[in-house]
C-alpha cells in the first residue's frame, strides 16, 4: 500500500471515530433527564400541608415533632415545637393498634384561651416505620351549635310541659266539678286560656324554624309601610284596650320597602305586644316611621319598666324573659323578639334597642327601603340620603325617643342606658 493509501485510511478511521463519538454523545444527552421547570412534588406537598385549614403534625416513634404546619400552632396542640401530651399518647396508641385513634385536643384551661378555639378534635393515623400523623380541626362552631340545639330542646320541652300539665290538671278539675256549672265554666275558661297559649307557642316555634336560616327572602314584593303599621295595630288593639294603653301613631308617610308583608306585620305586632305587656296600666305607647338613608325605620316606644343593661344583649334570645312572672301572666312565649330579629335579618335589616330601667324602651325595626342598592345614587341625592340620622353624643337615636311624652326625661348619659343592635343572626 502506498503512502497515499495509508493517509486515506487514517483519515477515514478518524472520520468514523469522530462521527461515532458525536452520535454517542448525542444519544447520552437524550437519555439524561432534564429537571422540569416549576415546583417539585415535594414542594407541592409542603404547600398543601401549610395551606390546609386543619392542623397537621407528624411525630416519630418517640413523640418528637418531625413536621407541622402553622395551623397546628394556632390551634394550640403544638407549642415550642412540642406536641400536646394528649396527641403523643394517642400517637402511641395508634402505633400499637395500627388503627386511627380519635383525640380531643380542646384547650384545657378555657378561661385563658382568649380568642382561640373552644373545641379542637382530631385523628391520629399511623404512617409506618414508627411515624404518625395528627390531623385536627377547629370544631367550635359545631360544638356551639350542638349546645344551642340541646338548650333549645330543653327549653321547648319545658315550655310545652307547662301548658300541657295545666291542661291535664284543669281537665281533672272539670271532671271533679261536673255537678257545679260555675266551677265547670271557670275551669273551662282556664283550659281555653292554656290551650290558646299552647297553640301560640307551637305557631311561633314553626315560624321561628322557618326563619332560622337567616337567608334573604326568595321573592320580594313592594310593601307599603303604612299598611304594615295599620294591620299590626289591628292585631294588637284589643290587648292594648284591655290594658288601658293608648297607642299613638304618627301620620302616614307613603314609604315603601321590599319584603314579605306577612312577616313584617308579624314582627311589628310582636314589638307592639311586647310594649303593651311591659307597660303600666294607662301608660302610652307610640309608633313612628321615617326614612333614614337606605333604610325605613319603624320605632315602637313605651314608658314601661325598661330593661337592665345586662339583659339587653339577651332579650332577642329564644325563651329569654326579663320578667318571667309578667310574661306568664300575659301569655308570652319568650319567642316574640327572636322572631323579630330573624325577620329583620331575612330582609337584610336589623333591630335596634334603646332602653333605660324605669324610663322605658324603644325597639326600632330597620328594613332596606324599596329599590335600595339597585339605583345609582346621584351626587346630590346621595348627599341628602346619607346624612346621618339625628343622634346625640352617645349615639342614641333621637327619632326613637322623640315620641315619648314631652315631660319625659330624655337624658342618655346615664350608665343605665345602652343601645343594642342586631345586624343578623348569630
Amino acid at each position: 500500500m502506498t503512502a497515499l493509501g495509508y493517509t486515506a485510511l487514517i483519515i477515514g478511521v478518524l472520520a468514523i471515530g469522530v462521527a461515532a463519538g458525536f452520535l454517542a454523545a448525542r444519544a447520552t444527552s437524550h437519555r439524561t433527564p432534564r429537571r422540569p421547570a416549576g415546583p417539585t412534588v415535594a414542594d407541592l406537598l409542603q404547600r398543601l400541608v401549610h395551606a390546609t385549614d386543619n392542623g397537621i403534625v407528624v411525630l416519630n416513634r418517640f413523640g418528637d415533632v418531625v413536621l407541622h404546619n402553622p395551623r397546628a400552632d394556632e390551634l394550640g396542640f403544638v407549642r415550642d415545637n412540642q406536641a400536646d401530651v394528649r396527641a403523643r399518647t394517642a400517637a402511641g396508641q395508634a402505633l400499637e393498634s395500627g388503627e386511627p385513634v380519635a383525640v380531643d385536643l380542646s384547650p384545657v384551661n378555657r378561661s385563658l384561651r382568649g380568642r382561640g378555639p373552644a373545641a379542637v378534635h382530631g385523628e391520629v393515623r399511623p404512617l409506618g416505620d414508627g411515624f404518625t400523623v395528627i390531623d385536627a380541626g377547629d370544631e367550635s362552631d359545631a360544638v356551639r351549635l350542638e349546645a344551642t340545639r340541646r338548650d333549645f330542646v330543653a327549653n321547648v320541652s319545658h315550655e310545652l310541659k307547662t301548658p300541657v300539665g295545666a291542661l291535664a290538671l284543669l281537665a281533672e278539675a272539670v271532671l271533679d266539678a261536673a255537678d257545679d256549672p260555675e266551677e265547670v265554666r271557670r275551669f273551662s275558661t282556664k283550659i281555653l286560656h292554656e290551650s290558646t297559649r299552647l297553640g301560640t307557642l307551637v305557631s311561633e316555634l314553626i315560624a321561628l324554624s322557618r326563619l332560622q336560616g337567616a337567608e334573604r327572602l326568595p321573592e320580594l314584593t313592594t310593601v307599603e309601610v303604612d299598611a304594615v303599621i295599620e294591620e299590626a295595630l289591628g292585631r294588637s288593639r284589643v290587648a292594648a284596650e284591655s290594658a288601658g294603653i293608648e297607642i299613638a301613631v304618627d301620620e302616614p308617610t307613603g314609604l315603601l320597602l321590599d319584603g314579605d308583608s306577612t312577616l313584617l306585620v308579624t314582627a311589628l305586632s310582636n314589638l307592639i305586644d311586647n310594649a303593651v305587656s311591659y307597660s303600666p296600666h294607662g301608660s302610652p305607647v307610640s309608633i313612628s316611621r321615617r326614612m333614614a338613608g337606605e333604610f325605613v325605620e319603624i320605632a315602637v316606644t313605651d314608658r314601661g319598666i325598661g330593661i337592665e343593661p345586662q339583659h339587653q344583649q339577651r332579650v332577642f334570645e329564644r325563651f329569654f324573659r326579663v320578667d318571667p312572672a309578667r310574661s306568664r301572666a300575659t301569655g308570652g312565649t319568650g319567642l316574640g323578639l327572636a322572631i323579630v330579629k330573624h325577620v329583620a335579618a331575612n330582609h337584610g335589616g336589623e333591630v335596634k334597642l334603646w332602653s333605660r330601667p324605669g324610663t322605658g324602651s324603644t325597639f326600632t325595626l330597620r328594613i332596606p327601603r324599596h329599590g335600595a342598592g339597585q339605583e345609582e345614587a346621584e351626587p346630590g341625592a346621595a348627599g341628602e340620603q346619607e346624612q346621618p340620622a339625628d343622634e346625640d353624643e352617645q349615639g342614641h337615636d333621637r327619632h326613637a325617643t322623640a315620641d315619648r311624652d314631652r315631660g319625659a326625661d330624655r337624658a342618655v348619659t346615664d350608665s343605665g342606658s345602652t343601645t343594642v343592635e342586631t345586624g343578623g343572626v348569630r
